[in-house]
C-alpha cells in the first residue's frame, strides 16, 4: 500500500517529528510512506501549492493520501487527490465556528474519513462519523531512564529540582504564563523551571527524565503527545484538565490534574515534588501500554481505516 502524509513544512524542522513519527510507524508494519510538505504561510501561502501538488499527483500513483490539519487537507481536496484521510489535530477543531461549517463543508464533499485526537475533540467538531484516534507513543524511544545520568548530559545541576515545561512558550494556547505565576508562588530558590523549544525529537527522553515534574498549562489540547511520552517515561505530572488527559492520566499516584489559577497548580507541582522525593517514578508508562497507545498498535488501526478507504 502507497500511502501520501501532507502536511505543513514551515516549521524550522520541516515536517512536525509527531506527523514523522507516525509515518515510520506505519513503515515498520510495511507500508510505503512518502511525506509531502506544503511550504508559505497563510491562505494564499497555501493556496499557492495547489498546482505543484496536482503535479506532484498526477506522476505518482498512491493508494491513500493522509492529509494532517485542515488546511493541508483542503489543499489536498483542490488538487483532486482521492481518497483522502484526514487528521485533525487540534487547532483546527478549536477553531471558530465558521470555520468548523467550512470543514463539515469539505468532509461532505470530498473527505472521506476524519481522525481526531479524543473524544472532547469530536465533540466540538460536531460530525457523528468521526474517528477518535490519539497519536501513539514511539515505546522504543520513550522509555524510563536514570534521572542523575539524564541530568548529567544535558548539564542540569542535580542539587536543585527541575521542572519541565515541554513546550514552546511562545505560544499562546500553551498557557506560559501560568507555569510562571505558578513557579513565582515557591519561595524555595532551589526549583529551577526549563523550556522546551526545536529540541531534537531523540533528545526528548533525556529531558522527561532529567526533570522532577513535568506540566502542561495549556489552555486547551487535542489529546497532548508530551503527556503521553511523559508518562511513557515514569514521569510525575501535572497538567490543566484539557483534551483527554483526564482519561490518560488516570487515577495513578504521581499525576495531577490542576484548576487554571496560579495557586492551584503550584500546590499541585509541590504534590508532585512530594510524590517524587518518596517514590521517584510513576507506573505512567504501564497506562500507555493498558491504553493501547503504542504506537505500532495505533499504526495497525490506521491501517485498517486505509483498507476501509481503499475502493
Amino acid at each position: 500500500m502507497r500511502v501520501l502524509f501532507i502536511s505543513s513544512g514551515n516549521s524550522i524542522n520541516g515536517i512536525s517529528p509527531i506527523i514523522y513519527a507516525q509515518g515510520q510507524s506505519l513503515i515498520n508494519k510495511g507500508i510505503r510512506v512518502k511525506y509531502y510538505t506544503i511550504r508559505g504561510k497563510g491562505i494564499k501561502g497555501y493556496l499557492s501549492n495547489i498546482s505543484r501538488l496536482k503535479e506532484h499527483l498526477k506522476n505518482n500513483n498512491y493508494d491513500i493520501v493522509h492529509a494532517h490539519y485542515s488546511l493541508s487537507a483542503i489543499i489536498a481536496t483542490l488538487a483532486m487527490a482521492k481518497p483522502i484521510v484526514v487528521s485533525l489535530m487540534g487547532s483546527d477543531v478549536q477553531a471558530k465556528r465558521w470555520f468548523r461549517v467550512i470543514l463539515w463543508f469539505f468532509y461532505a464533499i470530498s473527505w472521506d474519513s476524519i481522525i481526531v485526537k479524543s473524544d472532547d475533540m469530536k465533540s466540538t467538531l460536531g460530525l457523528k462519523n468521526t474517528l477518535v484516534i490519539p497519536n501513539g507513543v514511539n515505546l522504543d524511544l520513550f522509555v524510563p531512564l536514570d534521572k542523575k545520568n539524564c541530568q548529567a548530559k544535558l548539564n542540569w545541576d542535580n542539587s536543585i529540582r527541575h521542572i519541565l515545561f515541554a513546550a514552546n512558550p511562545s505560544r499562546k494556547e500553551k498557557n506560559f504564563q501560568l507555569a510562571t505565576q505558578s513557579m513565582e508562588l515557591f519561595t524555595n530558590k532551589t526549583i529551577l523551571l526549563h523550556t522546551l523549544s526545536q529540541v531534537d525529537n531523540e533528545l526528548m527522553p533525556f529531558h522527561f527524565n532529567a526533570a522532577d515534574v513535568v506540566i502542561l498549562t495549556s489552555l486547551w489540547e487535542g489529546s497532548p503527545n508530551v503527556i503521553k511520552e511523559a508518562m511513557a517515561c515514569n514521569c510525575p505530572i501535572v497538567s490543566t484538565d484539557v483534551g483527554d488527559v483526564s482519561w490518560l492520566l488516570g487515577n495513578l499516584p504521581g499525576h495531577f490534574i490542576s484548576s487554571f489559577e496560579p495557586e492551584d497548580f503550584s500546590m499541585n507541582i509541590n504534590n508532585a515534588l512530594d510524590f517524587s522525593d518518596k517514590t521517584s517514578r510513576t507506573s505512567g508508562r504501564l497506562r500507555i501500554v493498558e491504553l493501547g497507545l503504542d504506537s505500532q498498535i495505533v499504526a495497525s488501526r490506521i491501517i485498517e481505516i486505509y483498507k476501509k478507504e481503499i475502493k
